[in-house]
């Protein structure tokens, strides 16, 4: 896994973006979520997002993708941000965001980010009309 790690740094990838790609945190789905919906970006990359939710907090949050090293940590982190708060704020969440809280990732797969947070609007936009 070292040789993964090393190639992601040198592709410009945080170290936090490394742990989440090593970690494969949030990923996976979830039995009986309360919402989940997928989104297919124009590179041809999917993600699934997975709620669970109660009093319109997310109370657990993951995902899948078919897509590359940038998607999977994108959705790794989407998940954890919004984890345990409000449907309403976590609908407010930016592609800038996600960047920041991996911390850095490179240009060219920020639009990985941009797939994260158009999949989490549309299952937010599902949830809302359930």
């Amino acid at each position: 896994m070292s040789n993964t790690v090393e190639l992601l740094k040198k592709l410009g990838y945080s170290e936090k973006a490394q742990e989440y790609f090593v970690e494969k945190k949030n990923l996976g789905k979830i039995e009986n979520a309360s919402v989940f919906s997928s989104y297919t970006g124009p590179c041809g990359d999917t993600m699934e997002i997975y709620l669970k939710i109660k009093d319109n907090i997310i109370k657990q949050a993951k995902f899948q993708t078919t897509g590359c090293a940038g998607a999977l940590v994108s959705g790794s982190a989407l998940c954890d941000m919004i984890s345990g708060i409000t449907i309403s704020k976590a609908g407010k969440i930016k592609t800038e965001d996600i960047v920041k809280h991996l911390g850095d990732m490179p240009g060219v797969k920020v639009h990985c980010s941009e797939l994260a947070k158009r999949t989490l609007r549309k299952v937010i936009e599902k949830y809302l009309k359930v």
